[in-house]
C-alpha cells in the first residue's frame, strides 16, 4: 500500500503546491488579489472538479479488469475516458468564459469580483487540458503506474512557476498581468501535465501485442454509460464537498477582504496536508478494485484498513502542526497582521477537524474500489449541504462568529461524514460474508 499511496500521494501535493505558489507569488499584490484567486479557483473547480470526478468510473473499470488480467478491457476504458473528457470540456468552458457577472450578483466585494472574473475567464482554456490529464492519470494508476503522475505534477510546478514569476509582476519584459498572469501559468502547467501522462501512456503500451493503437476505437455508447454510471455519483460527491468549501469562500467574501484573505491561506493550508489521504484515498481505490478483480476478498477488505489508518496517521500528525507551529505556517504567505491573528483562529479549528477530513477521505476511495459511488453522495449531501453549512451561516452571520463560525460548521459537516462513511464500509464487509 505505501509503495503504491506515496508516489500518488506526492502527485497531490505536487497539485496542490500549483495553488500554493500561486497564492504565495500573487501576495505581493495585497490581500483583494489574495481573497480573489480563492474565490475565483473555488468556484472554478467546484465545477471542473466535477467534471473530473465523472472520469473517476475509470478507477474501478481499469484497476479490476487489469486485476483479472483482461488488458484489452483497459484500453476500451481509456478510450471512452478520452471522448468523455471532450464532451465534458465544451459545456464547462462555456460556462466559465461567462462567470464573471455572477460574482457581483453573489455580492462579492467588488474588488476582489472584478479581479475574480479576469482570473475565472483566462482559467477556462485549461479545461481541455486538465480533463485529459485526469483521464490518462486515473489509467496509469489503474494499471499500477503512479511514478509518471508524480513526475508530471511535480515537474509541472516548474513550470507554473516560472510563468507565473514572468506574468504576474512582467519580468523579462513581459506585460504585467496580476491574477490573469497567474491563471495563464496553470493552464499552460495543464498543458504540460497531459502530454507528459499521453507519452507515459505511449512508453508503456509500446511492448504490448496490442500497443498503442487499440486504445484508439469508437465511442462506445454502452461503456460510456457505464463509466458515467459510476463516475456521476463520484462527481456529485466530490461537487457536494468542493461546492460546500466554494459556498464557504463566497460567504466569506462578504466579509472585509482581511477575513477573506485568512479563509484562503488557512484552506489552502488544511488543502496540503488534505493532499496526503487524498493519494492514499486513490490508492485504496486501485488496490481494492485490483483485489476484486483478482476475487481476493480478503486482501480488498485488509487493503482498505491498511488505508484508512495510514490516512488517520497522517491527518494526525498535521493536526499537531497546526496547533503548535500555526504563524510560522501562516507566514509563508503573508505578514499582515490581521490575516495572521485570523488565520491563527482557522487552523486551531482545522486541527480539530484532520482527523475525520482524512477518514472520511480514504473510505471514498475504498468504497470506489468495490464499485459503491453512491454512498458518498448522499451522506456528503447531507453532511454538508443540510447540517454543516446551515450551521456555520447562522454561526458567522447571526451569531457574530463571522469566518470562524462558517469553519465550525465545516468541522461539524466533516464529522458527520467520517462517521457515516465508516458505517458503511463496514456494512459491505459484513454483508459480504454473509
Amino acid at each position: 500500500m505505501l509503495r503504491l499511496a506515496a508516489p500518488v500521494a506526492l502527485a497531490e501535493l505536487g497539485w496542490m503546491a500549483m495553488t500554493t505558489v500561486d497564492t504565495i507569488m500573487i501576495g505581493g499584490l495585497g490581500p483583494a488579489a489574495i481573497g480573489a484567486i480563492g474565490v475565483g479557483s473555488s468556484v472554478y473547480y467546484s465545477l471542473a472538479i466535477f467534471g473530473m470526478g465523472l472520469l473517476l468510473g475509470l478507477d474501478t473499470l481499469v484497476s479490476q479488469a487489469h486485476g483479472a488480467g483482461d488488458k484489452a478491457d483497459t484500453h476500451h476504458s481509456l478510450a471512452q475516458g478520452v471522448y468523455s473528457a471532450f464532451f465534458i470540456a465544451l459545456p464547462l468552458t462555456a460556462i466559465f468564459l461567462f462567470m464573471g457577472p455572477i460574482f457581483l450578483w453573489l455580492g462579492i466585494n467588488p474588488e476582489v469580483s472584478r479581479m475574480a472574473a479576469s482570473f475565472v475567464t483566462t482559467l477556462a482554456w485549461g479545461t481541455l487540458p486538465l480533463l485529459l490529464y485526469g483521464a490518462f492519470r486515473r489509467y496509469l494508476q489503474g494499471i499500477g503506474h503512479v511514478r509518471p503522475v508524480m513526475f508530471a505534477l511535480v515537474s509541472a510546478n516548474l513550470i507554473n512557476w516560472l510563468f507565473n514569476w514572468l506574468l504576474i509582476y512582467g519580468h523579462c519584459g513581459l506585460p504585467r498581468l496580476g491574477v490573469v498572469g497567474s491563471a495563464l501559468s496553470t493552464c499552460f502547467a495543464r498543458v504540460y501535465m497531459a502530454g507528459v501522462l499521453l507519452f507515459a501512456i505511449w512508453w508503456f503500451e509500446r511492448g504490448n501485442e496490442s500497443g498503442f493503437r487499440s486504445i484508439l476505437r469508437r465511442p462506445d455508447p454502452v461503456r460510456l454509460l457505464r463509466l458515467m454510471g459510476l463516475g456521476f455519483p463520484a462527481a456529485t460527491q466530490i461537487l457536494l464537498e468542493i461546492g460546500a468549501f466554494g459556498a464557504a469562500a463566497v460567504l466569506a467574501g462578504r466579509l472585509s477582504p482581511v477575513a477573506v484573505a485568512a479563509h484562503q491561506i488557512a484552506l489552502n493550508c488544511a488543502a496540503v496536508s488534505y493532499m496526503v489521504p487524498l493519494g492514499i484515498s486513490a490508492a485504496a481505490a486501485v488496490a481494492v478494485g485490483q483485489s476484486i478483480g483478482r476475487r481476493d476478498w480478503a486482501a480488498a477488505q485488509r487493503l482498505g484498513y491498511i488505508a484508512v489508518g495510514l490516512g488517520c496517521a497522517f491527518m494526525a500528525c498535521s493536526a499537531c502542526l497546526f496547533l503548535v507551529i500555526p504563524e510560522p505556517i501562516l507566514r509563508i504567505y503573508t505578514n499582515d497582521a490581521g490575516v495572521l491573528a485570523t488565520g491563527v483562529s482557522l487552523l486551531a479549528i482545522a486541527s480539530v477537524f484532520q482527523l475525520f477530513d482524512g477518514l472520511q477521505t480514504v473510505l471514498t476511495g475504498a468504497l470506489r474500489g468495490v464499485g459503491n459511488t453512491g454512498i458518498a453522495m448522499w451522506v456528503n449531501f447531507v453532511g454538508y449541504w443540510l447540517f454543516g453549512l446551515p450551521v456555520g451561516y447562522f454561526l458567522c452571520f447571526h451569531r457574530g462568529y463571522g469566518v470562524v463560525g462558517l469553519w465550525w460548521g465545516l468541522t461539524i459537516s466533516l464529522v458527520l461524514i467520517s462517521i457515516a462513511l465508516l458505517g458503511a464500509w463496514r456494512r459491505h464487509w459484513r454483508l459480504a460474508v454473509v
